[in-house]
């Protein structure tokens, strides 16, 4: 967790040790449904599963959550009076455009992005790459060698 804030996060919390929901509103309070106050701008959701409805009751008002990842779980229960009531904006992203992926590639070139690799296993460990991603154990990618 060190690591995030080594990136540039303001706060780390561990949703394994505490209840992200209620740290996230004693930073920053709980949303109100007719203001702006409180909550969240942005949630980057790469599990859904556990992670999904916790995400959005940390949105403010207008709030947005991007989902790129269903590693916990595709299939979470939503209370759709939660995402009218706030007003909140739900975006996918796959990442799988050939332009994206061109886009992200100059970007790492270039040096103005850097990965975040956290394991590197060989071809034959693939099996345990798959199990770290399920069970939530890494931060960034696994990288798979020949």
């Amino acid at each position: 967790l060190m690591a995030l804030t080594s990136w540039g996060a303001d706060h780390v919390i561990d949703y394994k040790e505490k209840d992200f929901v209620k740290e996230i509103w004693k930073l920053y309070t709980k949303p109100h449904r007719r203001t702006f106050d409180g909550g969240v701008d942005v949630v980057i959701n790469f599990t859904g599963g556990d992670t999904w409805v916790p995400s959005l009751r940390v949105l403010r008002r207008g709030g947005r959550l991007l989902t790129c990842g269903a590693t916990a779980g595709f299939d979470p229960k939503t209370d759709l009076r939660y995402v009218w009531t706030y007003e909140l904006k739900i975006l996918g992203s796959n990442s799988w455009a050939p332009e994206d992926l061109e886009r992200l590639m100059e970007l790492i070139a270039d040096g103005r992005l850097k990965p975040v690799i956290d394991t590197v296993l060989p071809l034959d460990r693939t099996a345990e790459g798959v199990r770290q991603l399920a069970e939530r154990e890494v931060i960034g990618k696994i990288i798979i060698t020949p």
